[in-house]
């Protein structure tokens, strides 16, 4: 067993939580001369620590190599796109943000969130690292630089005088390696009196929903309310409220101030979501050493659905390129002989194909020509918006498969 040190206490790591075999970088979509290419695979075996209990992978690929050119666009989901307009006007209403605020955020895609704000006449800054992605959002009059995040960027901004009286990042920070030095950067980068919030998709319920396909190479870390606080307070921050929301599977969006701040209360809500996962026994190393049994079970379970719809002369087509439908996919063993293609409405993973499985990718009107008998979604956390949008392969028969939590044919 490889021995690594947790990224955030430095202890020795010698517990798995999961290991899934190896997988390549599930954004890494390939091209048609790619396939005459060899593809580096990792292995994706994920381990706890015993002492802050941080769900962790090693760093294989640096963030450089990941995401300095990246295949996600937010602005391609409409439900999360509903998501950030909601986020944008309940904490204007909370905070009373005006035109005096100055607003980041870390990790800012597309502008898919900055531009609500910008709608509304707040300054903003969006900091996003993929500079393809980037250039997306400034196309859209988002202000955005192109960097990765962390003290040495929050130090010239804080000197420039662009500190943050609203600092967000969604969906980020489980795809920092170094996790101090990123959380230290957003101390520096937070005004005194200011709001962070950050979302990322909650441990407990990865747990409770068998969402094994959430772990790939991209996400370094995998956090509860338990571990992500102990983080905050190294850095006399302090975690002043929580929220679940349901993207992504369930997420947590915290609420956070400097810890010297008197001006906000801390909020019952913490303290009762940090009791509901030491019920869960979060706080307990053999919690997280049981995770595993269950998802054999259900890559058995899938398999064995799949198989049989073939063997009985069923068409199956996927819907989706997500990363984590590529962890499902590596982990499954489901190649072009059980899914011959997928489909996405992104066109930056249209006629490529997914890595590892190097099944390919269609525009979504492939599912009209070929009248697949089912419809694995890939992206199950999205269901119900991909069934709304799908709801014509109900003419010829078609069903839909939901892998996750449960196997789960509609």
């Amino acid at each position: 067993m490889q021995i690594n040190t947790c990224r955030f206490c430095e202890q020795h790591l010698n517990k798995t939580f999961i290991d899934l075999g190896t997988s390549p970088l599930s954004n890494s979509y390939l091209s048609d001369t790619d396939l005459q290419k060899k593809e580096i695979f990792y292995p994706l075996h994920v381990q706890i620590c015993e002492n802050c209990f941080l769900v962790q992978l090693p760093e294989f690929e640096s963030p450089e190599n990941i995401f300095s050119n990246y295949a996600y666009f937010s602005s391609y989901s409409a439900s999360w796109l509903k998501h950030s307009e909601k986020y944008t006007q309940m904490m204007i209403d909370r905070f009373a943000i005006d035109d005096h605020w100055h607003v980041v955020e870390i990790a800012s895609n597309d502008g898919y969130l900055l531009q609500y704000f910008k709608e509304k006449n707040i300054p903003v800054l969006g900091i996003e690292p993929a500079a393809n992605v980037a250039a997306v959002a400034k196309e859209k009059g988002i202000p955005t630089i192109s960097v990765f995040f962390g003290t040495a960027e929050a130090k010239k901004l804080a000197a420039s005088g662009k500190q943050a009286r609203l600092l967000i990042g969604n969906n980020v920070l489980a795809h920092v390696p170094d996790l101090n030095d990123f959380v230290a950067g957003l101390k520096i980068l937070l005004a005194p009196e200011g709001v962070l919030t950050l979302e990322f998709p909650h441990l407990l319920r990865l747990m409770q929903e068998n969402q094994f396909d959430t772990i790939y190479h991209e996400h370094f870390s995998y956090f509860s309310l338990l571990t992500v606080q102990k983080v905050f307070e190294k850095y006399q921050l302090t975690i002043f409220d929580v929220e679940e929301v349901p993207v992504h599977g369930g997420s947590l969006r915290i609420f956070v101030k400097h810890s010297t701040d008197q001006s906000k209360t801390i909020s019952m809500r913490v303290n009762n979501l940090i009791q509901e996962e030491k019920k869960y026994g979060l706080d307990k190393i053999a919690t997280y050493q049981d995770f595993s049994r269950k998802i054999v079970k259900l890559k058995h379970e899938l398999l064995e659905f799949v198989i049989n719809a073939k063997k009985q002369g069923k068409k199956i087509a996927g819907y989706g390129a997500p990363a984590k439908g590529n962890t499902l996919l590596n982990y499954c063993g489901i190649f072009t002989d059980l899914l011959p293609f997928t489909v996405d409405l992104n066109p930056f993973k249209q006629n490529r194909f997914l890595p590892g499985t190097r099944i390919p990718v269609f525009h979504p009107d492939k599912i009209k020509e070929e009248k697949p008998d089912y419809l694995l979604l890939l992206p199950w956390n999205i269901k119900d918006e991909i069934m709304e949008q799908m709801s014509y392969i109900k003419e010829w028969g078609g069903k839909f498969i939901v892998p996750i939590p449960s196997l789960e044919i509609i």
